[in-house]
């Protein structure tokens, strides 16, 4: 065997070894969250019926509290306050099979802060399901919490095109009706360069916002049609879709004549860039502000597969939005495809 070949298959094996520490280090931090999530809940379990039954009072977890940590100085977590929170944990999901069983696949920050902040089983299941599908860190899933993730989610009203519409895919899952970049820290007047600086700057925290399965391909993505260039703004390919999406950015309010430009920048990519495996390519007008019944007009006879969503630079403000969802679903009820987006 020549060196080189050697030298090759020696990288392999130190990859392999690598992947098999990496997966057993993965496979006994999963084993050991999930022993420690069961024991907080058999804890919470314990101190809820002592409570009920009036056996245990407030004093009582106080007391059970010091009792540990003065026999044991080296087990850390068990405060008094932490002892309140595994009895409120059991009690909030012990009714429930459902959830009760995916609590056990997230660290217990997670499981604290979606059973504390999270107001309805709906809302908990929501965050368990998405941070255990995309792998949420806790200060990513702290960031969809406030943003009001849940709520933009039920409420969201994308309006698409009609080759959009027509697709087997449910995209209300994979496109919003409006975008949150209160982490771009921009001022109220600023131009559409400022505004993609911005979001390429900020890459990592706006591909949460859009989904993990936005993969981002580059900036004023560059397109030759005859003798001239053409440059989309940004481009992405979606994982689920298979698909090349472009976004093009408007700082001001959405106008009819902007789909030009971005139906002819789909005709280039579909032509020019596409590989033959790939689905159509999609368009996302991004603007600072839209008329609903204008953007209606203008896709109801648009071709092309493409959709306007508008963005905003502050978190949203949480309460209005849990208002109007409480309205909607007193008003309406949920139907099958509603259901599906938890």
């Amino acid at each position: 065997m020549s060196k080189e070949n050697q030298q090759i298959h020696t990288q392999k094996d130190f990859n392999d070894l690598l992947n098999l520490i990496q997966k057993t280090r993965q496979k006994a931090y999963s084993h050991i969250n999930t022993a420690l999530i069961l024991l907080y809940w058999q804890i919470g379990k314990h101190i809820s019926e002592r409570v009920a039954s009036a056996t245990w009072g407030k004093s009582v977890v106080t007391e059970l509290a010091k009792f540990i940590s003065h026999n044991d100085p080296e087990i850390k977590g068990f405060s008094d306050k932490n002892l309140w929170r595994m009895k409120q944990f059991y009690e909030t999901y012990h009714e429930n099979k459902k959830l009760s069983l995916l609590v056990k696949d997230l660290p217990w920050s997670h499981n604290l802060a979606i059973f504390s902040r999270c107001k309805t089983d709906e809302e908990r299941e929501f965050y368990l399901k998405i941070s255990i599908q995309e792998k949420y860190s806790f200060r990513e899933l702290d960031r969809q919490i406030s943003a009001g993730y849940f709520e933009r989610t039920m409420l969201s009203n994308v309006k698409l095109s009609t080759a959009l519409r027509v697709l087997p895919h449910n995209l209300t899952k994979t496109f919003k009706d409006s975008y949150v970049l209160e982490f771009l820290g921009l001022p109220d007047s600023h131009s559409e360069s400022d505004l993609k600086k911005a979001l390429v700057n900020n890459m990592k925290t706006f591909i949460l916002e859009l989904g993990k399965d936005f993969i981002f391909v580059g900036e004023e993505y560059r397109l030759q049609v005859g003798n001239q260039d053409f440059f989309i703004d940004l481009l992405f390919f979606h994982r689920g879709l298979c698909a090349l999406v472009a976004f093009e950015l408007k700082v001001g309010k959405f106008k009819p004549d902007y789909l030009g430009q971005l139906n002819f920048y789909l005709e280039a990519l579909d032509r020019d860039v596409k590989k033959t495996h790939e689905n159509p390519s999609i368009g996302v007008l991004l603007c600072r502000d839209k008329d609903e019944e204008v953007v209606e007009y203008a896709l109801s006879r648009n071709m092309s597969p493409a959709l306007v969503a508008e963005y905003q630079l502050q978190l949203p403000d949480k309460k209005l939005i849990q208002a109007k969802l409480h309205e909607l679903l007193a008003n309406e009820p949920w139907t099958d495809e509603e259901e599906e987006k938890l």
